[in-house]
């Protein structure tokens, strides 16, 4: 039996079964009464553990909320990633990737504008900061992947566009004056910057006869 496939002894299977029901209770107190009207108190009384063991998993109601948006921003981003292969056009399959993003953090509109906030300005060094920056790193890459597909496009210039594509994205999210916006509105947003981004760019290259530097 490899170390890989060797069963989890009884304290790990137990630390799982704390995270779960962490992330569970969290998840639940955040979408019903919204992230800044949890206390981690509740959130310990509702995962049926004490809020010393709390912050064992979690330091801050911030990183809890982490934990919790990271989960469906993963799932998100599969999803984007997988529609994104049937897109024939560039602009196309970069949208199909941020929308399901779009989706996943406007679920309960506070919550998620608190997310992108944490993102930005959380600490770096917590493990859940951490895993929300990765991915932020994946999204990019993955609308990186999709701007390649066009041969004018270099692998520096996809991800400089791509970062910038990202920056658009979040902006968006976070904005105060989008907070009563649909999640189509949010799109068509985006949608409307990024086309003058990667149109403007090729038309200016194939005009002058040019590939990208």
């Amino acid at each position: 039996m490899t170390v890989e496939s060797r069963p989890l002894g009884r304290r790990e299977r137990n630390k799982l079964d704390k995270l779960e029901r962490i992330t569970a209770a969290a998840g639940e107190l955040f979408a019903e009464h919204g992230v800044d009207d949890v206390t981690t108190q509740q959130i310990a009384d509702r995962a049926d553990i004490g809020t010393g063991t709390l912050f064992l998993y979690a330091k801050t109601k911030g990183e809890l909320l982490l934990l919790v948006q990271n989960s469906t921003y993963a799932d998100a981003l599969v999803r984007g990633v997988a529609d994104a292969q049937t897109a024939a056009d560039p602009l196309d399959a970069v949208m199909a990737i941020i929308r399901p993003v779009v989706e996943c953090n406007r679920k309960q509109v506070d919550n998620g504008r608190t997310y992108l906030r944490e993102i930005v300005f959380g600490d770096p060094e917590e493990p859940y900061h951490r895993a929300a920056l990765a991915l932020t790193m994946q999204t990019e890459e993955a609308i990186a992947t999709v701007l390649r597909r066009d041969d004018l496009m270099t692998a520096e210039r996809a991800a400089t566009t791509a970062h910038i594509v990202s920056a658009i994205m979040f902006v968006s999210m976070a904005a105060t004056i989008n907070a009563g916006n649909t999640i189509d509105a949010i799109v068509a947003e985006i949608e409307a910057q990024v086309r003058v981004i990667l149109p403007g760019w090729r038309s200016t290259v194939t005009q002058l006869g040019l590939r990208s530097p």
